[in-house]
C-alpha cells in the first residue's frame, strides 16, 4: 500500500470520527477531542524536548474548565466543581513557576517558555474548540457550526494540496516548508470560499457573511498553522510529529491547521453572535 492510499484511507477514518462524534453529541465530541489534545500535546512536547507533567495538568484543567463553562454536563455544572477546577489550574501554574525558580536562570527561562508555548499553541485552542458549538443564541450544542468549520478546513487542505502538487511553481515560504506554493495557497483559498458558500446554504445557525469570513480565516490561519508546525519540526530536525497515523504522520500533523485557526474563529464568532 503506497503512501497516498494510506493517506486517503486514514483521512476518511479521521473524517468519520470527527463527523460521528459531533453528530452523536457533546459527550462523544468532548471525548474525541480530549484524546486528540493529549496526543497533540505529547507530540509537541517531544518536538520541543520538554519532559514535564505540568503541561498535561494544565491541559486537563483547561479543557475541563471549558466544558464546565458550557454548563452542559450535570455532573460538573455546580459552582463547587468550577471553583475546584479553577483552583487546580491556578495551582498548576504556580507549581510550574516554583519548579522553574529552583533551576538556573537559563533553564528557568527555557522551561517556562516551553510550557507557556504549549499552553498557547496546543492547550488553549482545544479548550476554545469545545466552546464553539455553544456560541449561538440559545446556548445549546450546535453540531452545524463544528461540521461547517471542519468542512472548510478539509476543503482548504485538500485543494491546496491538489493544486499545489499539480500546478505549484512559486514557493510560499521555502525555508520553512519547501512543498507549500503560492498557487496551492490561492487554490485552497478559492475552493474554501466556494465551500463556505455551499455550507451557508445548509447550515443556517449563523449568517452567510459569517461563513464567508470563517472561510477567509481558515484559508489564512490554517496555512499559517501548517507553516508554524513545519517550522517547529525543521528546528527539531524531524519530518513528522510522530508515526501514529499512517500516511499523515502524527495527530499534530493532521490537526495543525485547525489548532492555529480555532482561536481566531472563536474570537470572531464570540464577537458577532
Amino acid at each position: 500500500m503506497n503512501n497516498l492510499t494510506k493517506r486517503i484511507i486514514f483521512g476518511f477514518i479521521y473524517l468519520a470520527f470527527v463527523v460521528f462524534s459531533t453528530i452523536l453529541g457533546p459527550i462523544y465530541f468532548y471525548s474525541l477531542f480530549f484524546i486528540f489534545l493529549l496526543f497533540c500535546l505529547y507530540e509537541f512536547l517531544r518536538i520541543i524536548e520538554l519532559k514535564s507533567i505540568y503541561p498535561y495538568i494544565l491541559a486537563v484543567t483547561s479543557y475541563a474548565l471549558a466544558i464546565v463553562s458550557n454548563n452542559n454536563l450535570i455532573i460538573v455544572e455546580s459552582d463547587l466543581s468550577q471553583k475546584i477546577i479553577t483552583s487546580i489550574f491556578v495551582l498548576a501554574v504556580y507549581f510550574t513557576l516554583i519548579t522553574a525558580l529552583v533551576s538556573s536562570r537559563k533553564i528557568a527561562i527555557q522551561y517556562l517558555g516551553r510550557i507557556f508555548l504549549s499552553l498557547i499553541y496546543i492547550i488553549i485552542p482545544f479548550s476554545l474548540l469545545v466552546k464553539i458549538p455553544y456560541l449561538n443564541f440559545d446556548q445549546t450544542f450546535d453540531t452545524s457550526i463544528i461540521l461547517g468549520i471542519f468542512i472548510l478546513i478539509w476543503s482548504n487542505d485538500v485543494f491546496a494540496f491538489l493544486i499545489g502538487k499539480n500546478f505549484g511553481k512559486h514557493k510560499l515560504i521555502e525555508r520553512v516548508s519547501p512543498n507549500k506554493t503560492i498557487e496551492g495557497f490561492l487554490g485552497g483559498f478559492l475552493f474554501t470560499f466556494i465551500a463556505g458558500f455551499i455550507v451557508s446554504k445548509y447550515y443556517l445557525s449563523i449568517q452567510p457573511i459569517q461563513w464567508f469570513t470563517i472561510a477567509i480565516l481558515v484559508s489564512i490561519f490554517g496555512v499559517l498553522g501548517d507553516l508554524i508546525e513545519s517550522m517547529f519540526k525543521r528546528q527539531a530536525h524531524v519530518k513528522d510529529s510522530s508515526n501514529f497515523i499512517p500516511g499523515h504522520g502524527g495527530f499534530l500533523d493532521r490537526l495543525d491547521s485547525i489548532i492555529f485557526a480555532i482561536p481566531f474563529i472563536y474570537i470572531y464568532l464570540y464577537l458577532t453572535t
